[in-house]
């Protein structure tokens, strides 16, 4: 799947001087454009279309510093309408604009091209699982919170700690089904997964769709302190994987294995749909038992061993 990866990084490489259709990248890379790009970001630490822009900056920083072009010239070259625009992104990534760095010789930066390589470490073998689930939904509270990939996730530790118990009771009340008991869910709501994009973050629990109702029926006053808002989660394929080790470190650690080390060797790729995660409150640092519940489908032209 790597080979296939930087494949597709050699065709992006060399449209960067027109439009890019990432869906053609994606078909390189035989998985879908959802998962190239969940899978560059988790690979490459930055979103893809940030990758794109550098990388047309970088090309067009040289240009720049040549002279050969007039700036107009350049901008049109990497598929800019206007100088106005051109600048702008030219800015954001070197700090300067293109007329400053021509007539100075200032230092701009460079993104070198990327690629990825196998890297063999002395890695723990991952239990999982795949599970087919009928629809469900998830039935609790949400709040907005920034992706912490280091560390206790303040944001979303206040809101764990914002429930009042009616709401905790009637989670553990209207859970009757896998992953059983008060779960987490997570849904992006872009490509990005660099720190601080921002997710919808969920506590609540597994139902199905006519307990759902039941409850929106029993809480039809709006200022119920009971009221529980609900995320509809379509059918499909579930990879679930088992963990132990101190938290959150541990899951942590996880997540970045699933997508860098686990989806490249395995025949499948992620999919849309929430991320589930059990596991019990605990200190920063204290072992527990977690359980990680990732959307995925087979990867295309895959078959069953």
């Amino acid at each position: 799947m790597l080979e296939r990866m930087n494949q597709a990084l050699d065709h992006l490489e060399a449209c960067l001087d027109q439009e890019v259709d990432m869906a053609d990248v994606a078909r390189i890379a035989a998985v879908s454009e959802y998962h190239f790009r969940r899978l560059f970001s988790a690979l490459a630490g930055m979103p893809l279309p940030v990758y794109v822009r550098r990388r047309r900056m970088t090309l067009a920083g040289a240009e720049v510093l040549a002279g050969e072009l007039t700036l107009l010239d350049v901008a049109v070259r990497y598929g800019y309408g206007s100088g106005e625009a051109f600048a702008r992104a030219f800015r954001s990534v070197h700090g300067i604009g293109p007329g400053e760095a021509r007539r100075t010789g200032a230092v701009l930066t460079a993104q070198p091209r990327m690629s990825f390589r196998v890297v063999v470490e002395g890695s723990t073998a991952m239990r999982y699982r795949i599970v087919e689930k009928e629809p469900f939904r998830v039935v609790g509270r949400k709040a907005r919170v920034p992706l912490v990939h280091d560390g206790i996730n303040a944001a979303a530790e206040a809101h764990l700690e914002s429930l009042d118990t009616q709401a905790i009771v009637r989670m553990k009340q209207l859970s009757d089904r896998e992953p059983a008991g008060i779960l987490s869910a997570v849904v992006h709501l872009t490509d990005s997964r660099e720190d601080g994009a921002e997710v919808d973050y969920w506590i609540g629990a597994a139902t199905g769709p006519e307990a759902a109702a039941e409850e929106r029926d029993a809480c039809d006053e709006l200022d119920s302190p009971a009221m529980l808002d609900s995320l509809d989660v379509p059918a499909g394929t579930w990879a679930v994987f088992d963990n132990h080790g101190p938290y959150p470190s541990a899951l942590q650690e996880l997540w970045r294995d699933i997508f860098t080390h686990w989806f490249p060797s395995n025949p499948y790729v992620s999919r849309p749909g929430p991320e589930l995660l059990l596991t019990q409150p605990v200190e920063s640092g204290t072992e527990t038992d977690s359980q990680l519940w990732i959307p995925v489908e087979r990867r295309r032209g895959s078959t069953e061993a």
